[in-house]
């Protein structure tokens, strides 16, 4: 489950634009985005720049809080009332060291731990939809559970599972209204055409690691398995295939979003977004939003409409067993058409639109609501890079880096170095491949791909890439060996025993301070003692957020794990520092048990 984005590293906060210089050095917000979000809010052009302003800063803020500060936290949100950021945490110390940074603090009874288990307790009774419940996930402002619920579609059953819910202390809301997923040059918020379907919005333009080009869109929109794309309706100026070979879209509860390849002449990605008369806003990158946060977002029939986020990582269901986790719920208006349509932080790419109840009104409550998928879940999961800033008109790719070679070896480094390449405007970096996954990116033509394991052969190629986006062909492969041994031990260990709880959830930790990239396969070993395996589901979460299923839950009986159990888990590019979860999900009722302990070997 995704819950923070922790961002430390200069380089890393450069690239999403948030990096620690003072707030007067930071660019200026673009003009369509303060007019929306004054709009948006009965605000000034002037009030509207300094609340985006102080949020900026807010965003640096979170990035840098310590680390103690984090591990009492329970949620961080914008408050643009006061110009700052909140940050909930459980003890006073934890508060104090907030405030001391910068931000606003306030001391709650839950953890971060407490409301999972309640969010996980609610999905588990939740099960395959509940009539009339469309939401439902953590709200870092109230630290509660919420659940939402359309009266109008109420039964007893809703009735039974709402008693249920609220001997959990789950705050319920009832409204009129319930979210729907909308239908209806390659620019952001411009329409699209599945077939011969209603319109769609375009998300945003990527390419892929061979530098073709594709945009992002919801998945909902490409459901359908190599559907023809088409720019204009009447199955004309065909742009290209949705959801090539079924492997492009995704529309249940991992998200909803989806991949239109684009391949025919004449089609040209733009990292300008689409502003229906306002000034275009030119992509610079992407970052997640945070509660709080003023955002927008272009589509072809609301056109483009501004609000503020109320809350991220939250359940929606749209009947018919579609529930989609983990979703961005907003303030701003939405209609049909909009969906897959991009939503900005500033000028950065956050979301790709979902849905909403289709109807645009003042100051909409929590029923009325506009949904969207985090855009950088979307690019991770293809492995595509946005289209930003000096990518409009360019459709060059690099050449392809020339003679590859290994300059040095450790037990579990391998340096590199190549030609460089050459482009019509200009090389900005070259990204280095571990076979198919990405190890590291760097700006010049060398580099050190660390973390791997000691004697073993590796296969590399590089690709170079342009402002853009473009990217080029793969160099030729050159192969190196690490040395045999003095690799350090990578294998860590949590052996803090962890009750395991009906309908409950445990999170267990392991921080570590390993360099470099996790290894290409991961290995998990965990001992578990309970009455029903077939109760439990367990998860590995990444530093990045990124959930690898590791056991899934079912059976039609109960038999009892007693002892150890290991797993290997295939990894993508992922960083070996950071904070790494198991998640141990409790499904059925009767049971007990403990985590007795459990290891990670990266």
């Amino acid at each position: 489950m995704r819950r923070f984005v922790s961002v430390t590293s200069a380089a890393a906060l450069a690239a999403l634009g948030l990096g620690l210089a003072p707030a007067e050095a930071a660019p200026a917000h673009p003009d369509a985005e303060v007019a929306g979000v004054a709009a948006a809010f009965g605000l000034t052009a002037d009030q509207a720049r300094a609340q985006l302003t102080a949020q900026d800063r807010a965003h640096r803020l979170a990035a840098a809080l310590p680390a103690s500060v984090r591990e009492q936290s329970a949620g961080q949100w914008f408050d643009a009332a006061a110009g700052k950021l909140t940050v909930a945490v459980t003890g006073a110390d934890a508060a104090d060291q907030a405030r001391a940074a910068g931000a606003a603090a306030q001391v709650v009874a839950r953890s971060q731990a407490d409301l999972d288990r309640t969010d996980a307790a609610v999905r588990a009774l939740v099960g395959k939809g509940v009539p009339g419940v469309y939401g439902w996930g953590v709200d870092v402002r109230g630290n509660d559970v919420g659940v939402d619920v359309d009266r109008t579609k109420k039964t007893a059953e809703t009735d039974s599972f709402l008693s249920r819910v609220r001997d959990l202390g789950v705050r319920i809301t009832e409204t009129a209204t319930s979210p729907r997923q909308q239908s209806g040059t390659i620019q952001t918020g411009n329409p699209w055409w599945p077939g011969s379907e209603s319109n769609c919005s375009v998300g945003f333009p990527v390419t892929d690691s061979a530098g073709a080009k594709h945009f992002l869109t919801a998945g909902h929109c490409t459901n359908d398995v190599n559907q023809a794309a088409y720019g204009a309706s009447g199955q004309q100026n065909k742009i290209g295939t949705s959801n090539v070979g079924g492997t492009h879209s995704v529309n249940a509860r991992e998200g909803d979003m989806g991949v239109v390849a684009v391949t025919e002449a004449g089609w040209n990605l733009s990292a300008s977004v689409n502003t229906w008369g306002q000034p275009a806003v030119t992509l610079t990158g992407a970052a997640e939003a945070m509660v709080g946060d003023r955002v927008c977002h272009s589509g072809n029939t609301s056109h483009w409409q501004c609000g503020e986020v109320k809350y991220t990582h939250k359940s929606a269901d749209y009947g018919n067993g579609l529930v989609i986790d983990d979703l961005t719920w907003t303030t701003a208006c939405s209609l049909g058409g909009d969906s897959g349509g991009g939503w900005l932080l500033g000028d950065k790419a956050t979301g790709l639109h979902d849905g909403g109840p289709s109807q645009c009104v003042q100051n909409p409550s929590d029923g009325d609501m506009s949904l969207f998928q985090p855009v950088i879940e979307a690019l991770n999961k293809w492995q595509l890079t946005l289209v930003t800033s000096g990518g409009t008109g360019d459709t060059t790719a690099p050449s392809a880096p020339g003679n590859p070679r290994s300059t040095g070896t450790t037990s579990n480094s391998v340096s590199l170095a190549w030609d460089a390449s050459t482009d019509n405007v200009g090389v900005t970096g070259y990204d280095v491949y571990n076979g198919s996954a990405l190890a590291t990116s760097v700006a010049g033509p060398s580099a050190t791909v660390s973390g791997l394991n000691p004697d073993t052969a590796y296969t590399f190629t590089v690709k170079a890439k342009d402002a853009a986006g473009n990217a080029s062909p793969a160099s030729a492969a050159v192969s190196a060996r690490t040395q045999a041994g003095g690799g350090g031990n990578r294998t860590l260990t949590n052996d803090t025993d962890y009750a395991i709880r009906d309908y409950q959830q445990v999170f267990s930790p392991i921080a570590s301070t390993l360099t470099g990239s996790a290894a290409a396969t991961i290995g998990v070993s965990l001992t578990i003692r309970h009455t029903c395996a077939e109760d439990l589901g367990i998860t590995l979460l990444d530093p990045k957020g990124k959930a690898y299923a590791l056991k899934y839950s079912g059976g039609s009986t109960c038999t009892p794990w007693s002892g150890a159990r290991t797993f290997t888990v295939p990894a993508t590019a992922t960083p070996a520092s950071g904070k790494w979860q198991l998640r141990v999900t409790d499904y059925g009722p009767g049971d007990t048990g403990t985590l007795d302990t459990w290891s990670i070997t990266l």
